[in-house]
């Protein structure tokens, strides 16, 4: 029997398409009759049950079936990295509750998505590279589609595999509808320098909320089937 797809999406940096991409890998497991759980622990710039967050869209998009608390333990008021907002308003965000918090939603299928790249603090001990190695999860790296990804996906590919972590793809996503001259050849330079990982993409860019994760979730099909 298949293992359900489970995987942590993390990102080269942040506004990459972080969140399109996982909301995209949702629906696609929730239109495949499967019951994906949403899981973003760390959720800065929102207040608890503001219906406009990220965490509020990847529950949408997994089918709206489990408890909304039980997508994100740590909200935050500040726009700032989890480690950093927590320490202004003087919060501790245990590490115990996000790995207990994550147990509760059992083996199935679902997607996990951090905060900015790997290295942004989640707390003062930790940071999103940490809880994937907590985890133990697969790793869909999202990257900028055009110029400025060869070296911050070189970079954040580098830090996983020097930890021995397993990368499932790296997705590099179009973030808006102009393409950079780099387009064409980023995806090609980096297979030549990483030929043992699967490349995705470019995913194209879609304006229309209402149709992007059906389109994405089609050009993701390959992660739905694990």
């Amino acid at each position: 029997m298949k293992a359900p797809p489970r995987y942590f999406v993390t990102g080269t940096d942040t506004g990459v398409g972080k969140t399109e991409v996982s909301a995209a890998l949702l629906h696609g497991m929730a239109r495949r009759g499967l019951r994906p759980f949403a899981f973003k622990p760390y959720e800065s710039g929102t207040a608890p049950g503001d219906a406009s967050t990220d965490s509020e869209r990847l529950w949408r998009a997994a089918g709206a079936w489990q408890p909304k608390d039980s997508v994100t333990v740590h909200h935050f008021d500040e726009p700032l990295a989890p480690g950093i907002a927590a320490r202004l308003e003087g919060k501790q965000p245990f590490w115990a509750k996000t790995l207990s918090a994550f147990r509760a939603l059992g083996d199935g299928p679902g997607i996990v998505e951090g905060s900015g790249g790997l290295l942004v603090p989640l707390d003062e001990t930790h940071d999103v590279i940490d809880l994937i190695e907590a985890l133990e999860l697969p790793v869909v790296l999202v990257a900028r589609a055009g110029l400025g990804t060869l070296n911050h996906t070189s970079l954040s590919l580098n830090a996983l595999l020097e930890r021995g972590l397993s990368i499932a793809a790296v997705v590099l996503c179009r973030t808006r509808e102009e393409d950079d001259a780099s387009v064409p050849y980023n995806r090609a330079w980096l297979e030549d320098r990483f030929p043992k990982l699967r490349f995705l993409g470019p995913l194209p860019f879609v304006s229309s909320e209402f149709d992007r994760e059906r389109t994405l979730a089609h050009h993701l099909a390959e992660l739905l089937q694990a």
